[in-house]
C-alpha cells in the first residue's frame, strides 16, 4: 500500500511543479468546491479564510504547518513562491 500512495504522491508533486501556482492539482484530494478533507484528514479548505489557507500554505511549506498530511504538503508547495501562495488563496476564496 505504501508503494501505492508514493506513486501517487510523486505523480502529484510532477504536476505540481509542472502547473506552478495552478489549483487544479489540489482539487484531486481537496474536491472541485474545496468540500473534502483531503485522505481523510485535513481541514476542509472551503471553511477556511484567505488568510488561513495563506498562513497554512505558508506553514506548510516552512515546516511549521500540519499534521499527518505536512510531509506531502510540504512537498506539494516547497516550490512556491509567496506570491503563488498568495494567488492560490485568492483564487479558492474568489
Amino acid at each position: 500500500m505504501s508503494k501505492i500512495f508514493k506513486f501517487i504522491a510523486m505523480g502529484i508533486l510532477l504536476q505540481t511543479a509542472a502547473w506552478g501556482a495552478s489549483t487544479a492539482v489540489c482539487k484531486g484530494c481537496h474536491g472541485q468546491n474545496w468540500e473534502k478533507a483531503a485522505m481523510g484528514k485535513a481541514k476542509v479548505v472551503k471553511n477556511m479564510s484567505k488568510a488561513q489557507i495563506i498562513k497554512a500554505l505558508k506553514g506548510y511549506k516552512n515546516g511549521t504547518y500540519g499534521g499527518p498530511m505536512k510531509g506531502l504538503m510540504k512537498a506539494q508547495v516547497k516550490s512556491l513562491s509567496v506570491d503563488d501562495i498568495k494567488k492560490m488563496a485568492a483564487s479558492i476564496k474568489k
